[in-house]
């Protein structure tokens, strides 16, 4: 016989809907990726913060690798979440950690390349120039901007730029981020060689960071991040994928020809940012600062040089460059247009660098060409350099003496890697390799 109950008298289970402490974001690479909410996340949303989703990650090379259209802002979210897992396993290991600890180091793994400007490291030198303080690099700006934060936020990442200039007390937590096996470079060659489609770039992520520990030397307890010696292969094979990422990507010909295009088309919209050229005038106004003021190493970190630089990203200096295609300078307009358009410069390795007497040749060549094209004799003259570009590209996937990767033997004894285990490998690549080159319009032939 079936019994029948009034709704009314059933008693059901009392459900809480706790709000969630996370903000989840689908990251290609690493899956989710959980952004605690509060200060970390109040962070993400700051103008600053998202501006990196405006800067490609690998610079111009998109323009070989076609997949390569990934941002800064996803290299920041993949370092965090690098970071979480490191802090998780050094915690799983007996390393206490504040909530503040943890908060900051989440805080500098997403901050650390904030201070990057458009295409990432291709202009980095020449909106910001060298002087008596030494050549700019973009860690300046990434300080800047995160005193910046840090004021904004009165004074909540304080331990963040601490962790970020290394004077925090334990030092683990600086090497987690900027050091020779750090989040930053296990994140961007795992999401390059995904992006890119190069193979040789994929690292045995998680196998490294499991095998990270702490380890008390004689600067204190729980100063340094060692590597136990199961995880000795796959650090290995991170600096061989280094290696490799560099020589087939980063380095690449075709990335080395446009990045010196564009060098050159902004050196010559910075000749005529005083000329009157309404073309130039007309450029994207965070671009105009630095083609109207000359901003050096010194004066970074001015609040006037802060302001432009943290509107800079990809879509001005195109925006720009659009404009520059209409100057009346036209030097400006067909290096603007070849950049564009992509017709680049084509980068030939030389044995040696090229001499004085080299580049006056190769100078007169050109200029000879540039006058065949319709430009005046003394603008060719000038522009020449422009169109001739010589460099060295320099590669060094470990540098055994400058905080060296150390590996914890099985009898407690720390090694440095090249010599532990079977890390021979690792000392032959340790050595440098220069490549001496130079860059030129394929219309020419100057080196034959």
């Amino acid at each position: 016989m079936l019994t029948f109950i009034p709704l009314h008298l059933c008693t059901l289970p009392t459900f809480v809907l706790v709000p969630s402490r996370f903000k989840l974001f689908s990251d290609p690479v690493h899956g989710f990726v959980s952004v605690p909410k509060g200060l970390v996340l109040d962070v993400i949303e700051t103008p600053e913060f998202q501006r990196l989703r405006r800067i490609r990650q690998l610079g111009l090379g998109h323009l070989v690798f076609p997949g390569a259209e990934h941002t800064r802002f996803g290299h920041a979210l993949g370092a965090m979440a690098l970071m979480q897992q490191a802090l998780g396993v050094l915690q799983e290991k007996g390393t206490p950690l504040s909530p503040p600890e943890v908060e900051a180091a989440h805080l500098v793994a997403l901050l650390h390349d904030i201070g990057h400007g458009p295409f990432s490291h291709t202009l980095e030198r020449d909106l910001i120039a060298a002087d008596e303080a030494g050549p700019f690099r973009h860690e300046t700006m990434s300080r800047a901007l995160i005193a910046r934060l840090d004021a904004r936020f009165e004074g909540r990442l304080g331990l963040a730029l601490a962790l970020f200039d290394g004077t925090y007390a334990r030092p683990f937590f600086h090497e987690l981020v900027a050091s020779q096996l750090d989040v930053d470079r296990l994140d961007y060659l795992r999401r390059d060689s995904f992006f890119t489609g190069v193979a040789e770039g994929v690292v045995g992520v998680e196998r490294i960071i499991k095998t990270m520990r702490v380890h008390p030397t004689q600067g204190g307890p729980g100063s340094r991040i060692v590597i136990e010696a199961k995880g000795a292969y796959a650090v290995e094979s991170f600096v061989l994928s280094r290696r490799l990422m560099y020589a087939q990507v980063y380095l690449h010909k075709t990335v080395i020809a446009a990045d010196h295009l564009l060098r050159s088309a902004f050196a010559r919209a910075q000749t005529q940012a005083h000329s009157s050229d309404r073309a130039v005038e007309a450029s994207a106004p965070s671009v105009w600062f630095f083609l109207a003021n000359r901003v050096t190493t010194s004066s970074a970190t001015e609040p006037a040089v802060v302001d432009a630089f943290a509107r800079l990203d990809d879509t001005g200096l195109l925006y720009s460059l659009t404009r520059w295609m209409d100057s009346s300078d036209p030097v400006l307009a067909d290096l603007s247009e070849r950049f564009l358009h992509r017709r680049l410069f084509r980068t030939r390795y030389l044995d040696a660098e090229p001499s004085t007497v080299d580049l006056a040749r190769w100078h007169t060549q050109v200029a000879d060409w540039l006058v065949s094209r319709g430009i005046p004799a003394t603008q060719a003259e000038e522009a020449a350099p422009l169109y001739v570009t010589p460099g060295v590209s320099r590669l060094r996937a470990y540098g055994q003496g400058r905080e060296p990767i150390c590996i914890l033997e099985r009898d407690g004894r720390i090694r440095e890697l090249s010599e532990a285990s079977d890390g021979i490998s690792v000392g032959a690549m340790a050595r440098a390799v220069t490549k001496p080159y130079v860059c030129f319009p394929k219309e020419l032939d100057l080196v034959g």
